[in-house]
């Protein structure tokens, strides 16, 4: 978890150092460089990491966006995107004998019965390596890195034993909501993300771009996927077995397993030291609008 978080302030330490030094040298390229702005879409696949899912391009599922890019000049870009993310897992297809035992699964994906992605909406900051222009020979590709702010809204279901697949976060699977469980509040379903990521941009032709990009996404939840702490029930010294309050369906939810293999009061479900990350690969295809207006270069 540290090694993440100090990943993260060197980048933000990186970034801005060459956000001052590259937007000095920003008035004296404007009278060889004309600013314009370029929309596209976005495709490729995206995945989460979490208690359910540990390894990179698991479960990878496809993802949709588009994007409004504005090049300010030859290396600085400015970016907004909305991004439709789908991300799921499930422990009984898990090798790993706690997964397995555990038998949780969650899904936050379109392609399912009932389903809904992930819906982001980002503003990025985009540092090209070489300088990159369309339509000037000399300037036709780079690397680049970016870094940002998103806002995220998610909403994690898994499919109940009528077939059902069932919001989660209503249902309190880790006794949220009950008395027995004061500290345990529902978490909000919109959070804030710090995108990180970089590419390739290639300039096809004097208006197209193709860009190949691979991102991550450090969320502040560790409810992805629903899942963080410890088990609610059962509670074998009590006459009830899981917290007052707690509904049947969030019962079965919490602990879908069969009747003999039920975790008991305070058996690791999760882990709440680690928050999850969603991450996402693909090619975006954009083009440049058009500045027709006269007069306007001397």
């Amino acid at each position: 978890m540290k090694s993440k978080l100090n990943l993260i302030n060197k980048s933000i330490f990186l970034f801005t150092l060459m956000f001052v030094f590259y937007t000095g040298q920003t008035n004296g390229q404007s009278s060889q460089y004309k600013e314009n702005t370029e929309v596209g879409s976005f495709g490729g696949v995206s995945y989460y990491l979490g208690d359910l899912n540990t390894s990179h391009f698991n479960n990878s599922i496809p993802n949709f966006g588009i994007i409004v890019r504005k090049n300010i000049d030859r290396r600085i870009t400015y970016k907004g995107t909305f991004t439709l993310v789908n991300i799921a897992a499930d422990d009984r297809n898990s090798s790993d004998e706690f997964a397995s035992q555990r038998g949780l699964h969650f899904s936050n994906n379109m392609f399912e019965e009932n389903g809904s992605s992930i819906y982001e909406l980002s503003g990025q900051f985009e540092f090209n390596f070489l300088p990159y222009e369309l339509g000037n020979p000399l300037y036709k590709w780079t690397p680049y890195i970016y870094t940002g702010l998103a806002l995220f809204n998610f909403n994690p279901k898994a499919e109940n034993k009528n077939g059902e697949w069932i919001s989660l976060q209503p249902l309190g699977t880790e006794g949220q909501g009950t008395t027995q469980f004061p500290d345990r509040k529902k978490y909000s379903l919109i959070q804030f993300a710090i995108p990180i990521g970089g590419g390739f941009k290639f300039a096809v032709s004097e208006h197209f771009n193709i860009v190949i990009e691979y991102g991550i996404r450090k969320t502040f939840t560790d409810y992805l996927d629903d899942v963080s702490t410890t088990y609610a029930g059962i509670n074998p010294n009590s006459s009830n077995p899981y917290p007052i309050g707690m509904s049947l369906e969030a019962q079965e939810m919490s602990d879908p397993v069969p009747a003999s293999e039920k975790h008991s009061l305070g058996e690791e479900r999760g882990d709440p030291n680690k928050n999850d990350w969603y991450s996402f690969a693909g090619i975006t295809l954009s083009f440049k609008i058009p500045n027709n207006t006269i007069g306007c270069d001397y």
